[in-house]
């Protein structure tokens, strides 16, 4: 008459684990097979969890589990459990690529200016290679040659400092949240509360081949203007 009344049981703790998600430490518990069974009043197991080598195979693993059992059991892979975040972390993914190739158009941008102010400032001496028989193509690969460099150079450093974050990062964030006195990962905020780092050739290898396109490109305009400088005009005033 009063309603569903819960089971409670008198239990001892025996351990306590940090899985660095927050809603499995917050709310998760382990029982032994026999008092669990005898706290929900079930014979057995209720589920079979499956443990794989891949966990970006889930889903078709689970789809071919599926195909070979009854149609009344249920089958769930990682992916369908933490459906909300597996998509945000997807988005994020997304927009962080964007963010970077922004980025990197900025810096693209930069490298253009640089080279436009090199040619500037080195008028007199393109004349003089002109008047000594160097060809416009030979001066247009000169300055594509000096931005492929800084791009290479440039794309090379980036990558080196970011993989060395990348792999360090567990003791590089936790020495900062000592230096600065803050969290930078509240888990009752993200969920969860270390930083993971784990970097993937799908993900590096993009942004390092856009960044060398985009060098490349920026080289272009700069070295066709320092092709086009006509010797007499630049050594009037020399």
């Amino acid at each position: 008459p009063a309603g569903v009344v819960p089971r409670i049981r008198q239990m001892t703790v025996v351990g306590t684990f940090d899985s660095g998600h927050y809603e499995y430490d917050s709310a998760l518990a382990l029982l032994h097979q026999e008092d669990a069974a005898r706290i929900f009043r079930v014979e057995g197991p209720t589920g079979v969890r499956v443990k794989i080598k891949d966990l970006h195979a889930a889903r078709e693993v689970a789809v071919s589990i599926a195909a070979d059992l009854d149609p009344g059991l249920l089958v769930r892979d990682w992916t369908r459990q933490n459906r909300t975040w597996f998509a945000a972390v997807q988005l994020e993914k997304r927009m962080m690529f964007i963010i970077l190739t922004l980025i990197v158009a900025v810096a693209a941008f930069n490298l253009v200016s640089t080279l436009v102010m090199t040619v500037t400032d080195k008028r007199a001496d393109i004349a003089i290679l002109r008047t000594l028989g160097a060809s416009p193509q030979s001066i247009m690969g000169v300055f594509m040659v000096q931005g492929a460099m800084v791009g290479i150079i440039g794309t090379g450093a980036g990558l080196l400092l970011g993989l060395g974050i990348a792999f360090n990062i567990d003791t590089l964030v936790p020495a900062l949240e000592r230096l600065l006195g803050a969290s930078f990962l509240p888990q009752d905020i993200y969920l969860i509360s270390r930083m993971p780092s784990d970097p993937q050739q799908a993900d590096i290898l993009p942004v390092a081949v856009i960044s060398l396109i985009l060098s490349f490109l920026a080289t272009i305009y700069p070295s066709w203007r320092a092709s086009r400088v006509n010797p007499a005009e630049a050594l009037r005033y020399e």
